[in-house]
C-alpha cells in the first residue's frame, strides 16, 4: 500500500533520514558497537532501537545514565563514524519513502532533516542515490536542539521559503513526529507503510 498526496494541498516535503528514507539502524547500532568495544562496552539492540530518534548526544546521555558513569563519548563517536562510513554499502533506501521524494521531485520543494550527524546523513543518501532528489539537507548541527523539539523542520521549512503549515513531514519515530506537530506541520508516520526487519 503506497502513499498518495494531492497535488495543491501542501507546498513542501520534508525527509527524516534514518528508518524513513534509508534503512540505516542496523549499520547504525553495529557501528556504535565497534565504538563501545574499544571500552568493553555493548548495547544491547533491544536497549537501542527504541531510542534510535534521539540525537547521538541524547542517545549517549541515557546510555550513561543506564551504566551509571560516563563514557568517552566523542572517542567513541570518531570510532563509531569510521564504522560506519566503512559499511555504507549495506545500505538500502526504503522504497515506499524514497518513491514519493522521486515522484515529487522538481515539483515542490524538498529537504531531508535528521538528527543524524551531517557526515553520516550525506553519505547515506549518496551511497542510496537519493541526495540528488533534495533541495537541502538540515542536521541537528545545524540548529540549537535536535528532536523531538521543531527545530531541524522549521530550518528545512526557512531553507525552502515554504510556511511551516505548507509542510508534510515523513517520520519513523516518537521524536520526530513529536517535532513535527510541535512545528505545526502535517506529519506522515512511516510506520504504518514499512517495517524493518530486526
Amino acid at each position: 500500500m503506497g502513499i498518495s498526496l494531492v497535488e495543491g494541498t501542501f507546498a513542501g516535503l520534508i525527509f527524516d533520514c534514518d528508518g524513513t528514507l534509508v534503512d540505516t539502524a542496523p549499520a547504525h547500532l553495529a557501528a556504535l558497537q565497534v565504538g563501545l568495544d574499544a571500552y568493553g562496552l555493548t548495547m544491547a539492540k533491544e536497549w537501542y532501537y527504541p531510542r534510535g530518534g534521539l540525537t547521538p548526544n541524547a542517545l549517549m546521555n541515557d546510555y550513561e545514565g543506564l551504566l551509571g558513569r560516563l563514557v568517552p563519548r566523542e572517542d567513541i563517536f570518531a570510532r563509531y563514524t569510521v564504522a560506519f562510513q566503512a559499511g555504507l554499502q549495506s545500505l538500502r533506501e526504503i522504497t515506499v519513502i524514497a518513491e514519493i521524494a522521486r515522484e515529487w521531485h522538481g515539483r515542490v520543494p524538498m529537504a531531508v532533516a535528521s538528527n543524524g550527524r551531517r557526515q553520516n546523513v550525506e553519505a547515506s543518501l549518496t551511497v542510496t542515490k537519493l541526495q540528488r532528489l533534495f533541495d537541502y539537507v538540515v542536521t541537528a548541527e545545524n540548529v540549537a536542539r535536535g528532536k523531538p523539539e521543531p527545530d531541524v523542520f522549521l530550518e528545512a521549512a526557512r531553507r525552502m521559503g515554504v510556511a511551516a503549515a505548507d509542510c508534510i513531514v515523513f517520520e519513523d519515530t516518537e521524536e520526530g513526529l513529536e517535532a513535527a506537530r510541535r512545528a505545526g506541520m502535517r506529519r506522515v508516520d512511516i510506520r504504518e507503510y514499512f517495517l524493518p526487519e530486526r
